[in-house]
């Protein structure tokens, strides 16, 4: 169909994939780059990963790796008897764009949850890079809007 392939994948390998795509991911969409450099926090990652909150899925081109879903399972600190799965990070490259590639990454996502209890996925959009009309056709709703203010210093 598109010759993408999606698939629940390991941590740890993904890593080493992962530092060719994240500088791209990083430039398109953060904020405060000037402030905050992008420098993952892979032993948090490998240790929540240990835990079993880690929730991986992949989009591959021929084998390279081509975007990514994080989430993390946990159960709620309001529901305490209903896991939730919350979004860490997604993106697929623009180069793979117009393919349903970010419907099937989290349809792939949405199965994986399922399979291991989630009953509730909660997921983000950047304002200035809005993706909720996914979300929406999805059948997401709308719940909270976050907001982000800087207080640290600059970085040096």
């Amino acid at each position: 169909m598109t010759g993408l392939a999606f698939a629940v994948e390991p941590l740890a390998p993904f890593r080493e994939e992962a530092a060719m795509l994240l500088p791209r991911h990083w430039e398109e969409l953060a904020l405060d780059k000037e402030r905050l450099p992008l420098e993952p926090h892979w032993q948090r990652y490998s240790d929540l990963d240990r835990a079993g909150v880690v929730s991986l899925v992949t989009v591959r081109e021929e084998g390279r790796l081509v975007g990514y879903s994080i989430m993390f399972v946990t159960d709620s600190m309001q529901h305490r008897t209903a896991l939730e799965a919350w979004m860490d990070i997604f993106w697929v490259a623009p180069e793979v764009r117009g393919r349903m590639g970010g419907l099937r990454l989290f349809r792939t996502h949405e199965k994986e949850l399922r399979r291991r209890g989630v009953r509730r996925v909660n997921v983000g959009s950047r304002v200035h890079r809005d993706c909720g009309r996914l979300f929406l056709a999805m059948g997401y709703r709308p719940t909270e809007q976050w907001y982000s203010k800087w207080l640290g210093e600059m970085a040096a």
